[in-house]
C-alpha cells in the first residue's frame, strides 16, 4: 500500500514557522554549527555544518513531532501514533514520554537495529512489521482507527513541517544568509520546512540516495509517484512516495534535486568521524555526500549550508 497523499491542507508559512519556533522553544536543543575550514571536503566552498544529528532523540525530528502535538487543543487519551523507519519513531516516543502521554509506533522490518533499542529506551509500544515504511504505515493507519489515537505524520503534515523549518530559521540566526543549503531528503519534511522559510535566493538542493528517490522521480514526472526503495539510507530514507506538501514547496522553489550513491554516503559518514569526530547516520551524512561525490559543485567562496540530519547508528560502525 501506497501512502496517501495529504491534499487537504496547504503549506507552512515563515509566520507557521516563527510560531512554531514559540511553541518548542522549551523541548527542543538549539543545535551547533560547526564551520570545518577551507578545503573541506575538497572544497573551495565556505562551509557550514548543521548538526542536528545532536538533537533529542538523535535527529530533526522531535522539532516537528512537538509542534504537531503541542498545537492541539485536545489530546485523546489513547496518546500518539506514528510510522516511521526509526528516526520519526524514536521523536514520537521521545515527544510522548516528555509530555507524559501514551505512543504506539510502527516500523518496518528494515529498521536499524540502533533506532529499534531507542525506541524501547523511551517506552512507546513498539509494533515491527512490514517490508517498508509504505506498509508500516498502512498497519499503523488501521490501528489508529480503532484506537483514536494522534497521528503524527512523519512528513506529510503541516504542523510537521512548520516544526522541522524551525532548523532552518535557527541556521539563519547561527550562521546569517546563505547561498545554498544541502539538505537529505525522504518523505520531504525537512527539506520542506527549510523550503518554507529561506528567502528566495537561497538555492536548495535537495539529496537523495540513488536507490530511495521519491523526490527526483516526482519533479522528473511532474507528480509525486512510487518508487522503489532501497540502499543503506532506506531506514531513513525510504519514502515510497515523496509528500505532497513537500512535493509543492519543491515546486513552487524550484529545489535542485541530485541523487548520490550508497559509496559516496559511507565516504560521507567516515569524513565526518575522520575529520570531526561526528557520528552521523547514512541519512544524517547523504547531504554532505553530495558536495564530496561532485554531484553539487558549489563556487569558490560560496556559503554553503549542510545538514547532518541524523546519529542513530551504532558508532562502531563509523569509526
Amino acid at each position: 500500500m501506497a501512502y496517501e497523499p495529504n491534499t487537504s491542507c496547504s503549506v507552512p508559512t515563515r509566520a507557521d514557522i516563527d510560531l512554531a519556533a514559540e511553541r518548542i522553544r522549551d523541548h527542543v536543543r538549539v543545535t551547533p554549527v560547526l564551520h570545518p575550514g577551507r578545503h573541506f571536503a575538497g572544497s573551495k566552498a565556505n562551509v557550514v555544518l548543521k548538526l542536528e544529528c545532536l538533537q533529542h532523540s538523535g535527529s530533526f525530528k522531535p522539532r516537528g513531532a512537538f509542534n504537531r502535538v503541542l498545537s492541539q487543543t485536545q489530546l485523546p487519551v489513547s496518546g500518539l501514533i506514528a510510522a516511521s523507519g526509526g528516526n520519526h519513531g524514536a521523536a514520537v516516543a521521545y515527544v510522548a514520554r516528555e509530555l507524559g502521554l501514551r505512543a504506539e509506533i510502527f516500523v518496518p522490518e528494515i529498521a536499524a537495529p540502533a533506532k529499534i533499542a531507542r525506541l524501547r529506551d523511551y517506552g512507546a509500544t513498539l509494533r515491527v512489521g512490514g517490508r517498508n515504511y509504505a506498509e508500516a504505515f498502512a498497519a499503523s493507519r488501521e490501528r489508529q482507527r480503532e484506537t483514536g489515537a494522534l497521528e503524527i505524520h512523519a512528513y506529510d503534515a503541516p504542523e510537521v513541517i512548520a516544526g522541522q523549518g524551525t532548523l532552518a530559521r535557527e541556521l539563519e540566526q547561527q550562521a546569517g544568509a546563505l547561498d545554498t543549503v544541502l539538505v537529505a531528503v525522504g518523505g520531504g519534511g525537512l527539506m520542506a520546512g527549510i523550503a518554507a522559510w529561506q528567502p528566495a535566493g537561497t538555492r536548495i538542493v535537495a539529496v537523495e540516495p540513488q536507490r530511495s528517490c521519491a523526490l527526483h522521480a516526482a519533479l522528473q514526472q511532474g507528480k509525486p509517484c512510487d518508487v522503489e526503495v532501497g540502499g543503506i539510507a532506506a531506514d531513513s530514507l525510504g519514502a515510497q512516495r515523496i509528500g505532497s506538501l513537500a512535493f509543492t514547496l519543491a515546486q513552487s522553489r524550484q529545489v535542485h534535486s541530485v541523487l548520490v550513491s550508497d559509496d559516496a554516503i559511507l565516504r560521507a559518514q567516515r569524513l565526518l568521524w575522520t575529520e570531526l569526530r561526528v557520528v552521523a547516520e547514512p541519512g544524517g551524512a547523504t547531504a554532505l555526500a553530495a558536495l564530496l561525490s561532485g554531484a553539487y559543485s558549489p563556487q569558490p567562496d560560496e556559503r554553503l549550508g549542510i545538514i547532518v540530519c541524523g546519529a542513530n547508528t551504532d558508532p562502531g560502525l563509523v569509526a
